[in-house]
């Protein structure tokens, strides 16, 4: 169960550095968050994905750090799906916070119960 953790953790981050840099910078996204209506929430949008996935790197040696960034990107990927859900995207459409969702989810689980190991 440890090796699955770690793999979502560094999976969640690389996925989240690299969407939150195209927030930050493509073209694509800037449309996109015209089409969700959320265009002046992109930057700090992309920004929070940045942190939080930097929060799940440095959160392996700060675990209340990694417990923060977890819980963050899942609140973020719950927000998107429900973004989705409220401007009639497709369930395909929806799949990749879902995932992504999940897969923080996971983490954070993961995260609080080492904790209270510890």
């Amino acid at each position: 169960m440890q090796t699955a953790f770690e793999i979502s953790r560094v999976l969640s981050a690389l996925l989240f550095l690299f969407f939150g840099s195209s927030c930050l910078v493509s073209r694509h996204m800037v449309a996109e968050f015209k089409r969700y209506g959320l265009q002046r929430f992109r930057v700090i949008i992309g920004a929070l994905e940045c942190l939080g996935a930097l929060g799940l790197l440095v959160g392996h040696f700060s675990p209340p750090l990694l417990v923060a960034a977890a819980a963050g990107l899942a609140l973020l990927m719950l927000l998107g799906i429900a973004t989705r859900i409220r401007i009639g995207d497709s369930i395909a459409q929806m799949l990749p916070a879902a995932a992504l969702l999940v897969l923080n989810a996971f983490v954070l689980w993961m995260a609080i119960t080492r904790s209270d190991a510890a």
